[in-house]
């Protein structure tokens, strides 16, 4: 079974073309250089509207079929941004652990990571994550921080993604790991050919 997954930018400037939306390239190129299992890619830029982030998200899991959504963008605590919120409205399950570990990477940056409020859920068997919207922030929320050694320091949360997506029914997803190493128990691991 080949990986799908759903991105989605949301911001209403790039939506209406104001700038130029910088979360999905960077999702596109991290995920080429990180999995070595076969996947495809669906893209959606939306504006910072719940109900359309909503419908968003229902479509690419119930209607695309997609194993794994990651969005980025709209977690902070402006008015306008609404991420969290539409996530949790179409949560089967929410997975906590998925944005503490987001927010105890960007406070090694940052000491107004504390207003992140980045989730992750289950809809259905998908894994749907919040992501920050900055590029830099992407690759470090989804790899990790390592040390002068290349040492993974602060695990990135994308480690326990392939190992949620086999829990959930998903494809089994292997990784480069060079850029982030999936973790596994021993008896959840397939023997190498």
């Amino acid at each position: 079974m080949t990986l799908k997954i759903g991105l989605v930018s949301i911001s209403d400037r790039a939506s209406q073309g104001v700038y130029e939306d910088k979360g999905i390239p960077a999702l596109q190129e991290w995920f080429a250089g990180a999995l070595s299992s076969p996947f495809t890619t669906l893209t959606r830029l939306i504006p910072d509207e719940q109900p359309v982030i909503e419908a968003t998200l229902r479509a690419l899991v119930d209607d695309e079929g997609c194993q794994l959504v990651l969005t980025t963008g709209g977690t902070g605590p402006a008015l306008r941004d609404v991420t969290p919120e539409a996530t949790l409205a179409v949560a089967d399950r929410v997975m906590p652990g998925f944005g503490e570990q987001m927010r105890q990477i960007s406070l090694k940056f940052v000491p107004t990571a504390i207003l992140s409020r980045q989730v992750g859920v289950i809809r259905k068997q998908s894994l749907i994550l919040n992501l920050p919207g900055q590029p830099k922030a992407i690759k470090e929320t989804l790899e990790g921080l390592r040390d002068s050694e290349g040492s993974v320091v602060v695990p990135g949360i994308f480690a326990a993604v392939p190992y949620c997506l086999d829990l959930i029914g998903g494809p089994y997803v292997e990784t480069q790991e060079a850029v982030v190493k999936a973790f596994r128990p021993k008896s959840a691991q397939k023997p190498v050919p």
